[in-house]
């Protein structure tokens, strides 16, 4: 599973201010009835994104020099109320693919969620997050990288420290987040301990 880790993802910044950011808002909930996860990129935030082109004015996921981000800066909560597999999925489809989140905290399932789907989600100091803030909104180019081994973020000369739960974090940089696809390389040793089973003999055929 080598091209699973997550090790170093860099790329330019969208930022998305505010905080208690809430899956209904980055994923509508009219779009949970999809039977897979295809095309939802399209639609992250497509409420908020209406609603301010209506008066005038460009979010950030429109605006035309951040289509290629691929590192998103949040503030605190973000992610929060209903616990929908379909936010994180989206941001990961969302043009080139939002391959790594950055803010103040999380909420739990979002960020477990997330984990599921191979984005990490470290969270650095509400100052440093400003900073970071600052140098994306003042740069759309600017590229920013974050290092899961040395648990840094790094941008425009400038580098601030990333936390992240050891148990989430190891398994980014080894490639095993991705639980169906481990269960998925363990058949022959799965289908060998059902054979073993007396209760569980022949359950594959």
């Amino acid at each position: 599973m080598n091209d699973a880790k997550r090790i170093r993802i860099a790329g330019t910044a969208v930022a998305v201010r505010g905080n208690d950011v809430d899956t209904d808002r980055i994923m509508p909930a009219r779009f949970l009835k999809c039977i897979t996860f295809e095309g939802l990129g399209a639609h992250v935030f497509e409420d908020d994104r209406r609603l301010l082109g209506k008066a005038g004015q460009t979010h950030p996921f429109d605006d035309p020099q951040r289509q290629n981000a691929q590192v998103l800066l949040v503030n605190k909560n973000f992610g929060c109320g209903s616990s929908r597999e379909h936010a994180p999925r989206g941001l990961r489809s969302w043009n080139r693919g939002i391959g790594v989140i950055v803010g103040e905290s999380f909420a739990e399932i979002f960020f477990s969620n997330a984990t599921a789907c191979g984005v990490p989600c470290p969270t650095a100091g509400e100052a440093d997050v400003q900073k970071a803030f600052d140098a994306c909104l003042a740069d759309p180019q600017l590229v920013f990288t974050v290092d899961l081994e040395s648990m840094t973020l790094s941008f425009g000369g400038q580098s601030i420290p990333l936390f992240m739960p050891e148990g989430p974090r190891k398994q980014m940089l080894e490639g095993c987040w991705d639980a169906t696809l481990e269960l998925l390389e363990g058949e022959a040793e799965i289908r060998r301990k059902a054979e073993s089973l007396r209760y569980f003999r022949n359950w594959a055929r």
